[in-house]
């Protein structure tokens, strides 16, 4: 061991505390793709803030932060990096129903929210549409779901408590500096280990599905304004464009209702048995026909009758998509955010790139975001459309070679439409398309380097694009 490693690993030893779990040195630290794996110098699970501040404090090299671990591109992970598993702070804080807002540990789960919050009738005001992710995660990415007319993340959070370079722990709010540059940070700018966040009322809802042909892809924009976002009730909305033309949409609303529930369950149950959704994606992408085997199959479920409550729609297991195994293939996302007047053509380019390139897409779930002014690296300067692309790709490095090369062709697309694409997947983009994509990268690195001068919080995604 050099004297670099050998100074690191006995700082470690000497500020754990008894809480704080060792999970070892020279660990592998990868992410749900199956990838990205990351050799790290050590890796630890703290429990408290004040052990993150310790470890903080004291570690001399890099440091990088991981929850659920489902960004795709080693955002959570830099090699010879102390990686904090934020896992361990998994607790809720505090609930209070009146003021309907919560206080979690970053490493809770949207699911362990989800089960101290239903007994007081309250659900979350904004998270992804599946329940694994980690609250802090989520806050580093800036993540958005379904929610009609909510946006980014950053719109519901009350507080959060971020741990910087120096170990110092700040409070920070809405209209601190630093508080907007957090959300879609990545953990460029330091620990964030607690949050307070505003709640909904828990309500019933009721599916609603509509069909719009192919002529009709274009009037879509007009549709959602006019049909979906003028109606206060419509509470969770997306949009599927499903292969092989990308042209029908299919539009899925949650509606809130008074009928009563067709599903007993208040939550989805955490134990629930998904072998057959696994083997109906793994025909859908492999077998002959297998994309018209699954239009039918789904069409024939949208068909019944489904209220359900709110906190059980936003339960969703990612479970659900895991395919059996990852050895020879995987599924992985994108995402890109269209100004609203350029729908139509990028959803055509889009198409077009699908088809030549004989991308093994599944679904476009198209979702619409009003104007995000609170956050730094936003990905909604204007109100979009979003664009999320569920796709199976083989793990072999030329599959990765050919998947950067449509993917820097539908980021071009992208930016010629005015638009962004978001920045917790495959790191395909090329520096000049990210910067183009994110001009406030300069304020950003300026913000960084005052107050994590010595560059401390790394990871793959920072160490490519700065």
């Amino acid at each position: 061991m050099d004297r670099r490693k050998f100074l690191q690993t006995g700082v470690a030893a000497a500020v754990l505390g008894p809480g704080v779990a060792a999970l070892g040195a020279r660990r592998t630290v990868g992410d749900f793709s199956g990838l990205t794996a990351v050799r790290v110098a050590d890796e630890r699970r703290p429990l408290t803030t004040g052990e993150v501040s310790d470890l903080v404090g004291t570690w001399p090299g890099a440091i990088s932060v991981g929850g659920g671990r489902y960004s795709m591109g080693g955002q959570i992970a830099a090699p010879d990096s102390l990686h904090l598993d934020m896992r361990g702070m998994n607790r809720v804080i505090a609930v209070d129903p009146g003021r309907r807002t919560a206080r979690v540990q970053a490493g809770t789960t949207w699911r362990d929210l989800q089960d101290a919050i239903d007994p007081h009738d309250l659900a979350v005001s904004i998270m992804q549409s599946y329940s694994n992710f980690t609250v802090g995660g989520s806050v580093s990415v800036n993540c958005h779901g379904r929610y009609v007319g909510k946006g980014p993340l950053v719109n519901s959070i009350r507080a959060l408590q971020l741990v910087r370079a120096d170990g110092e722990v700040l409070e920070l709010k809405p209209g601190d500096a630093l508080f907007g540059a957090v959300f879609g940070g990545y953990g460029g700018l330091g620990v964030v280990t607690e949050i307070e966040l505003d709640l909904a009322r828990n309500t019933r809802v009721r599916r609603v599905v509509e069909r719009l042909g192919r002529a009709d892809l274009e009037g879509y924009p007009e549709h959602f304004r006019s049909r979906i976002a003028a109606d206060a009730h419509v509470v969770l909305h997306n949009a599927d464009l499903r292969p092989p033309d990308f042209d029908e949409p299919r539009l899925i609303s949650w509606v809130e209702t008074q009928r009563p529930v067709t599903v007993a369950e208040r939550l989805i149950p955490r134990d629930r048995n998904y072998r057959t959704d696994q083997a109906l994606i793994w025909a859908v992408s492999e077998l002959p026909g297998g994309k018209a085997l699954r239009t039918g199959i789904e069409d024939k479920v949208l068909e019944r009758e489904a209220v359900v409550w709110r906190n059980y729609e936003a339960s969703l297991d990612t479970d659900s998509l895991e395919p059996r195994t990852r050895m020879f293939s995987t599924y992985l996302l994108q995402e890109y955010f269209i100004p609203v007047a350029n729908f139509l053509a990028f959803a055509r380019t889009m198409a077009d790139v699908l088809t030549r390139r004989d991308v093994n897409a599944l679904n476009i779930s198209i979702r619409h975001s009003p104007a995000d002014s609170a956050s730094l690296l936003r990905w909604a300067p204007e109100d979009v459309f979003s664009f999320v692309l569920y796709y199976k790709q083989r793990t072999s490095a030329r599959a990765s070679r050919e998947a950067g090369i449509w993917t820097r062709e539908l980021i071009d697309a992208a930016l010629a439409n005015g638009g962004r694409y978001y920045l917790p997947y495959r790191l395909h983009a090329a520096r000049s398309q990210f910067e183009q994509a994110y001009p406030e990268v300069g304020e950003f690195m300026a913000l960084k380097a005052r107050i994590d001068p010595r560059g401390k919080f790394r990871n793959l995604l920072w160490g490519k694009y700065l």
